[in-house]
């Protein structure tokens, strides 16, 4: 049986990047995007990290963001979205075995290739920069865990590098173990890094050497693994498949103050057909839902308010309607006159896969009647976008929106938004 190899692919600053395929005049100025609301900074570029903190508030670093002659995106998912089922597509063309971890990082099993795995690596990586735009960077190691630590080395040094980085030689692996913090690696939050400092442990190679046992009864089993997997024995697999989520949220706050309940009802009209569609995409039926509702909790010139309850529903089901029907009447329930609302959230709970459960003689069930509705309403807005169906009760002009006065077009999901070149 080959050793395990494994390999992490990751996209470059991926919303910065995703933003400058279409806008080449761009290649050279550093990019920032902004969280929904245009409220902080979640994604910068490389060129601008030196001058801004990754969180930092919209509306006080907004002069210094000019000044440095910083572009500001707002979140733009439905480009990103689709931008990495591209990438994702072309890594699970060219390799057998993929994780896709998130929207701009996959895992991949390379054990038993026999290709030069760093020729191929950069072969992958042209091809993605040929076919979407989108640098990425990729870390080849016998566990998962160094695989993403290479992966941090290829794309800090990538001049050096050329973003590719393969960590199995003992003596390359124990080199960038030794000058890499304790915090820099997979699983090590910041409250974790103290604790390990204070055992004297401040880089991944003084992790890597110490007694697993000894980290497993002091802290907990991902610890004892993290030190295994850096020491390049293999404790993590693959996960080919992704497991189904245990609840569903939809959360958004309001892109204004909301002091009635209509606009209310229908924003989370809106939250609740997004939660049923990410229901029915794993397959899962559920039969509580909890809705909540609050103010703003940090003006101290508003008067504060959050509540949340839960809504039972009358058998499993992942009937929009139904889900909607719930939410509604538990936001009527929720709402007091006198406040300005900031943000509402919908939350599926008690999940169950469709043969999970023992159907009961006297209790009603979801009928197929509306399975078939179900999968036709998903068929046409997967055909057509999502949104081409939708509730009656959600307007085209909807004040609760999310503000987003700096959104890029969507370059490769609507068509009025194609990219448009001019003859000279």
């Amino acid at each position: 049986m080959p050793e395990p190899v494994f390999a992490l692919i990751d996209c470059n600053s991926f919303y910065a990047s995703c933003e400058r395929v279409f806008r080449p005049d761009l290649q050279h100025t550093p990019i920032v995007v902004l969280s929904n609301n245009d409220g902080c900074v979640i994604a910068r570029s490389a060129d601008a990290k030196p001058f801004v903190k990754m969180g930092a508030l919209f509306h006080e670093i907004r002069g210094e963001l000019d000044r440095h002659g910083i572009v500001t995106f707002s979140s733009n998912y439905a480009l990103y979205g689709d931008m990495s089922e591209r990438v994702m597509s072309i890594i699970e063309a060219r390799l057998p075995a993929v994780e896709v971890y998130s929207i701009d990082e996959a895992f991949a099993d390379l054990s038993g290739i026999t290709e030069p795995l760093e020729h191929l690596s950069r072969a992958l990586q042209n091809e993605i920069r040929q076919k979407t735009g989108i640098p990425v960077g990729i870390g080849i190691a016998e566990t998962k865990t160094l695989a993403k630590l290479a992966n941090h080395a290829a794309k800090r040094w990538q001049k050096q590098t050329g973003g590719v980085v393969d960590l199995r030689d003992p003596i390359r692996r124990d080199k960038l173990l030794n000058i890499v913090p304790v915090g820099e690696v997979w699983g090590i939050g910041a409250h974790m890094q103290t604790h390990l400092n204070a055992l004297g442990i401040k880089t991944a190679w003084d992790l890597a050497r110490h007694d697993a046992r000894e980290l497993r009864k002091r802290f907990n089993v991902v610890i004892e693994k993290t030190a295994r997997e850096l020491r390049g024995t293999a404790c993590l697999a693959l996960e080919e498949t992704e497991p189904a989520k245990l609840a569903i949220c939809c959360s958004r706050s309001f892109g204004k103050r909301l002091k009635t309940i209509e606009p209310i009802q229908e924003a989370v009209t809106a939250y609740a057909t997004r939660a049923a569609e990410k229901l029915r995409q794993q397959g899962s039926l559920c039969r509580q839902i909890r809705i909540s509702l609050r103010t703003g909790m940090f003006n101290p010139a508003e008067a504060k308010y959050a509540n949340g309850l839960i809504c039972q529903l009358p058998y499993p089901t992942d009937d929009t309607r139904l889900i909607i029907s719930a939410a509604r009447e538990g936001i009527s329930r929720l709402y007091r006159n006198g406040f300005s609302y900031a943000k509402a959230q919908v939350l599926l709970l008690d999940l169950c896969q469709r043969d999970e459960y023992t159907k009961d003689l006297f209790t009603p069930e979801q009928t197929m009647r509306t399975e078939h509705l179900m999968k036709t309403l998903d068929a046409i807005n997967g055909r057509w976008g999502r949104g081409t169906l939708k509730p009656a009760r959600i307007t085209k002009h909807t004040e609760w929106s999310m503000r987003r006065e700096l959104l890029s077009p969507a370059y490769t999901t609507r068509w009025q938004d194609l990219f448009k070149v001019k003859a000279q």
